[in-house]
């Protein structure tokens, strides 16, 4: 059978099982918590937080030999990782509160100065004798095939807990990543719902260290949740639409991994989550490249319709060659330009409305109701029918387009 749809259907073995399982729950996590975060303009933050994390980890190592114990230990070496990000997180929460400084410089500096001082820490932890086969290296870029049950285990608690947290403070955190100034006018805490936020994000990163690495969660945090922004304007669905890009992005590129035991699973899990990303881009269906396309297209022949219609009712020569396939097409040309009966009384409609619009912006001084007038919007959809009939009285008779 196909190696992958044996990694595909879980018939890999064991270990091929578990880390396909352990990283669709971290996507599925890391989707839907990233999600608050990216509405709120601040997806860098998680590179920092990620960041921060280094230093923890090697501490962590350090105290635990220093005492005796496993250096390696997984609940220890969480641990630190989460304390020190948290540190890094009030930095970043109060540099530009208390300085005068932007969130983007503390960011920058959060991030710069916590990860040399891991990568200070982790040459001191080689010079350790218990040190040389740490393999805290791989914290760096994450060690997937080397999953342990006790892994998924965390995985699977932590990231059901950031989810169910995003879940039950959907509506806080929405408001305050759309407008942070209105929410503390209703009295909600706009610092603690940030931090909550970041919070959110920390735990994510804290255990998807294990499987990706610190360096690549950040794109597991941040690109599902752009990936569903192209598929939703609701921020409750685009929780769910983002956590199922995470989940099948890490199960699909675990899959992969497995199916080509030379090929890193992490690295593989982003590109799956980046593929997503490009297949949405070009193909979703509202904000899509190729609908906006489509949009367009619709749009500019809207225009060349109408004014080709006006030149007609005018009995002016249309030139443009598109305006007269566009004509010909819906059968109010002839080939030679010439209206039809059709497009004669095509004409006439289009050249009444904008007589009547004209009226209508005599009576009405409401620029609301008036202003929507694009030379598209057909006038019944803004008029009621006694209205346009009143209009039609200070008109006179509708007249006719002449033929040729």
């Amino acid at each position: 059978m196909n190696p992958f749809l044996d990694a595909l259907f879980l018939q890999a073995g064991y270990n091929a099982a578990l880390v396909a399982i352990g990283a669709a729950l971290l996507g599925f996590a890391a989707g839907s918590s990233g999600t608050f975060l990216f509405i709120r303009k601040r997806a860098l933050v998680s590179d920092a937080v990620a960041h921060a994390t280094l230093p923890g980890v090697a501490l962590a190592f350090i105290v635990m030999v220093s005492l005796g114990g496993d250096g390696r230990n997984l609940i220890g070496l969480l641990a630190g990782s989460a304390l020190t990000a948290y540190l890094g997180l009030l930095v970043i929460e109060w540099i530009p509160r208390r300085t005068r400084l932007s969130e983007d410089a503390a960011i920058g500096a959060v991030l710069g100065v916590f990860f040399g001082m891991g990568i200070v820490l982790l040459t001191i932890v080689q010079t350790m004798s218990a040190g040389r086969q740490a393999g805290l290296e791989s914290f760096l870029l994450g060690t997937t095939a080397g999953m342990l049950l006790q892994d998924a285990v965390i995985i699977a608690i932590g990231g059901s807990l950031a989810v169910f947290a995003s879940w039950l403070m959907r509506r806080p955190m929405t408001l305050v990543a759309f407008d942070s100034d209105y929410a503390a006018a209703l009295g909600y805490d706009v610092r603690r719902l940030d931090l909550l936020m970041m919070g959110l994000v920390l735990a994510v990163t804290v255990v998807g260290l294990k499987l990706v690495g610190l360096i690549l969660i950040v794109a597991m945090l941040i690109m599902p949740a752009v990936t569903a922004r192209f598929w939703t304007d609701r921020s409750d669905r685009m929780i769910w639409i983002a956590g199922a890009v995470g989940g099948v992005s890490g199960y699909l590129g675990a899959a992969l991994s497995a199916a080509a035991p030379a090929l890193p699973t992490g690295p593989i899990i982003v590109l799956v989550a980046a593929a997503v990303f490009v297949v949405s881009l070009f193909l979703a269906p509202v904000r899509g490249v190729l609908a906006a396309v489509l949009r367009h297209r619709r749009f500019q022949a809207r225009v060349h319709r109408r004014q080709g219609l006006l030149a007609l009712a005018a009995q002016h020569p249309i030139r443009e060659t598109y305006t007269l396939r566009l004509l010909a097409r819906d059968g109010l040309v002839r080939p030679d330009g010439v209206p039809t009966d059709a497009g004669r009384a095509q004409a006439a409609k289009v050249a009444r409305d904008e007589r009547r619009w004209q009226i209508a912006r005599e009576i009405h001084q409401d620029a609301g109701l008036t202003g929507r007038y694009d030379g598209l919007t057909p006038i019944e959809e803004v008029f009621t029918a006694d209205e346009i009939a009143e209009f039609d009285r200070r008109l006179g008779p509708p007249f006719a387009v002449g033929g040729a």
